[in-house]
């Protein structure tokens, strides 16, 4: 009994509550407008390209529409190879065909909510991650018509973190309230972390628990991430997002 007691304890301290505040802040702030008239304007985070010729990645992650934001983001993922003279939007979506390409502006609001940077690569480091990146969409496992769902996955976050994965290495980590980002999109639910630096053990996105020094240590109760950064400290706490450092510091120093 005194280990339920502490379990369902810390369930409630580092679950509930997180939700319970989330809930609160999103309240207070409104729930914005419907999908059909929220603003998807650039948020001013990238150059014109034509202003950029070597080769960019970026991922952004804005609050999901409406009451749902409470507890999710939705990512994307941005590239333009060297030379090119526009960038290329690549989303996963629950409507028409899941791959959505250019269906909005590159660092355009998620329907009223402004984009977080989770991932900036410039250049020759860029240039190289781009074909990967570019295959790891092409051979996407979950690409057709009626294939995207909401929860567990495979969503928005599941898409990106498949492209994430798909370059070793790669030094980042989506946000702990992108849920879906745990789910196995390649049927494997022992794997190493998407930076190949700890493991991930996930029971069909349901729960799991994942140890890494880019992503820190996660637990995911019904796709709800909690858990702590120590590389760069910080909490990452279900609909809250992760309160700390700057995870990627080296990201910000690329916005406009």
């Amino acid at each position: 009994m005194p280990i339920l007691k502490t379990a369902l304890l810390l369930f409630a301290l580092f679950f509930l509550l997180p939700l319970g505040i989330s809930a609160a802040i999103h309240h207070w702030n409104g729930i914005g407008p419907g999908w059909q008239v929220a603003d998807r304007s650039s948020a001013g985070l990238l150059p014109p390209a034509s202003q950029k010729p070597e080769a960019v990645v970026r991922i952004f992650a804005a609050p999901t529409v409406r009451w749902r934001g409470i507890f999710a983001v939705h990512s994307w993922l941005v590239i333009k190879p060297e030379g090119a003279d526009a960038y290329t939007r690549y989303d996963y979506t629950a409507w028409g065909d899941p791959i959505r390409v250019n269906g909005f502006a590159a660092d355009g609001r998620w329907f009223g909510r402004a984009p977080q940077l989770v991932f900036a690569a410039d250049g020759p480091e860029a240039a190289a991650m781009i074909p990967r990146m570019q295959a790891a969409i092409a051979d996407y496992a979950w690409r057709n018509r009626g294939d995207y769902r909401v929860w567990p996955g495979p969503n928005s976050n599941t898409f990106v973190a498949a492209v994430m994965e798909a370059v070793p290495g790669l030094p980042a980590a989506l946000p702990p309230n992108a849920i879906g980002k745990d789910y196995p999109h390649d049927g494997r639910w022992l794997r190493l972390t998407g930076s190949g630096t700890g493991i991930r053990l996930t029971l069909g996105g349901y729960a799991g628990l994942t140890l890494g020094w880019v992503e820190g240590i996660e637990v995911n109760i019904l796709g709800a991430v909690a858990g702590l950064d120590l590389r760069r400290p910080a909490l990452k706490l279900p609909g809250l997002g992760r309160l700390g450092l700057d995870p990627m510091p080296e990201a910000a120093a690329a916005l406009p």
